[in-house]
C-alpha cells in the first residue's frame, strides 16, 4: 500500500484545504495524473499522482483544512492488483509513502459528472453566482476552467463579500510571502553577483527567427535567457540544488521556476519541469501556458513543489537590475533587468547595442563568489549563440 499526503507545496506551506476529489474508491489511478484540487494561499492547486495503482480509500473529506504530511487517501499499487481487479476508470496519487497501518474512511459521497467543468471552476462559479450553463469551455473537449468562468463573471458586478474575500486571500499570500523571504534572509547567508550581458546577437536572431512565425508562436527575449541559465546549470550543478534540514541534496532535473506576479497581487513561482531539455518552442509554449495558468489559479502541484532554482525578471516595470531573496530550500536565485542599449565597440567604432543586467542571490553555505561568477558568466556565451539554445 502507498499513501497519498497533503503535499508541500512550497516552504512556506503549513496545511490546505481539500477542495475536491477527482477520484472515488476502486478507481484506477495511473502515475502523472491529478487525483485532488486543494485551496493554498498561492490559489487552488491540482495536486497530481507519482505512483499507479487503484484507490482503496479516501480518508479526508472535501472541505477540511489538513496539515502537510497528514494521509488523504490510501492507493493499491500496481504489483498488489490482480489484473481482474482493475476498473476501467482512471486515477491518481501523489508524494506516495508506504503504510503500514489501516486508517478509517468516511462514508463514500455520490461522485458528480466532472467532464465539462473542472472543479476549480465549479467552485469559482458558485462563488461569483456564473450560471455555467452559460459558459463556454475552452479546455479539451470543451471543458469549463477557472479562465472561462472568469471571463463570464467579469462583466458583472462583484458583490463585496466576493471582494472581501479576495482581499483577504491577497492579505493571507502576502503575509505568507513575508513569513518565507524574512526566514530566508534570517537562516541563509546570501551573497551577490551581477555581469553585463551583451544580447546583441540574440536580439538580432529573435527578430529575424519572429518575422518567419505567426504572431502567436513568436518567441519572447525572456525564454532565451530561460534556455541559457538551464544550461549553464549543467555547467556548475551545484545550484541547481536544496537545502533541506541542514543538509545538501542536488538535483538531477533542472526545473527552472519562474516568478509570475498575480493580477490580484502576489506572485508565484511555478516550475517549468526540464527546463534545459526543452527546444526553444516548447519552451515558449510551456511559458506562456503556465503564466496564463497561474494568474487563472489552476496549477498542479509539481510545478509549485519541484523548482531547483528560480528566475526572477522586472524588466517590464522599467528597472535595470533586481538583485532576489533565495525562496527556499532552493540555494539560488537569477535575476534580469531591461534590455538596454549601451555603447560598445564594433569594428572599430562605438555602436549603442543592447545589453542587460543578470544577477545571481546564491547560498553562502552551499558555494561561493568563484563558483557563483562561473554560473553568471556561463549565461553571455550561451546567448550568444541563440539559434543552438
Amino acid at each position: 500500500m502507498a499513501e497519498f499526503v497533503m503535499p508541500t507545496l512550497g516552504a512556506d506551506m503549513t496545511a490546505g484545504t481539500l477542495l475536491s476529489w477527482m477520484k472515488k474508491p476502486g478507481d484506477e489511478v495511473k502515475r502523472g495524473e491529478i487525483i485532488a484540487e486543494v485551496d493554498t494561499d498561492k490559489g487552488v492547486i491540482e495536486v497530481e499522482v507519482f505512483t499507479g495503482g487503484v484507490i482503496d480509500k479516501l480518508l479526508i473529506e472535501p472541505g477540511a483544512e489538513v496539515p502537510v504530511g497528514t494521509v488523504l487517501a490510501i492507493i493499491r499499487e500496481e504489483h498488489e492488483v490482480r489484473r481482474e481487479e482493475l476498473p476501467t476508470g482512471h486515477c491518481h496519487s501523489f508524494y506516495p509513502r508506504r503504510s503500514s497501518k489501516p486508517a478509517a474512511i468516511f462514508p463514500p459521497t455520490p461522485v458528480q459528472p466532472r467532464v465539462h467543468v473542472s472543479p476549480a471552476a465549479k467552485k469559482l462559479a458558485a462563488e461569483l453566482h456564473v450560471d455555467l450553463s452559460t459558459v463556454t469551455g475552452t479546455g479539451a473537449g470543451g471543458r469549463i476552467q477557472r479562465a472561462d468562468v472568469e471571463r463570464a463573471a467579469s462583466a458583472k458586478p462583484v458583490p463585496s463579500g466576493i471582494q472581501e474575500a479576495a482581499a483577504a486571500r491577497q492579505e493571507r499570500m502576502r503575509r505568507t510571502i513575508a513569513a518565507a523571504m524574512a526566514r530566508s534572509k534570517r537562516e541563509i547567508p546570501h551573497y551577490y553577483l551581477a555581469t553585463t550581458i551583451d544580447l546583441s546577437k540574440a536580439m538580432a536572431w529573435l527578430a529575424e527567427e519572429n518575422l518567419k512565425r505567426p504572431v502567436v508562436d513568436r518567441f519572447l527575449y525572456g525564454v532565451l535567457l530561460l534556455k541559457a541559465v538551464a544550461l549553464a546549470l549543467r555547467e556548475v550543478p551545484e545550484l541547481n540544488a536544496l537545502w533541506k534540514e541542514d543538509r545538501l541534496s542536488h538535483c538531477s532535473d533542472i526545473n527552472v521556476g519562474v516568478a509570475i506576479s498575480l493580477r490580484e497581487g502576489g506572485l508565484v513561482a511555478p516550475a517549468l519541469l526540464r527546463t534545459d531539455q526543452q527546444n526553444l518552442d516548447d519552451l515558449m509554449k510551456n511559458f506562456r501556458d503556465l503564466v496564463k495558468r497561474a494568474r487563472a489559479g489552476s496549477l498542479r502541484s509539481s510545478e509549485l513543489s519541484e523548482p531547483t532554482i528560480t528566475v526572477t525578471s522586472l524588466g517590464e516595470r522599467g528597472v535595470e537590475s533586481v538583485f532576489g531573496v533565495i525562496y527556499p530550500p532552493q540555494v539560488a536565485i537569477v535575476g534580469f533587468g531591461r534590455p538596454i542599449e549601451r555603447p560598445r565597440q564594433v569594428d572599430g567604432q562605438v555602436a549603442l547595442c543592447p545589453a542587460i543586467n543578470g544577477t545571481l542571490s546564491a547560498d553562502h553555505r552551499v558555494t561561493d563568489g568563484h563558483r557563483g561568477s562561473l554560473f553568471l558568466t556561463a549565461v553571455d556565451p550561451l546567448l550568444q549563440d541563440p539559434g543552438k539554445l
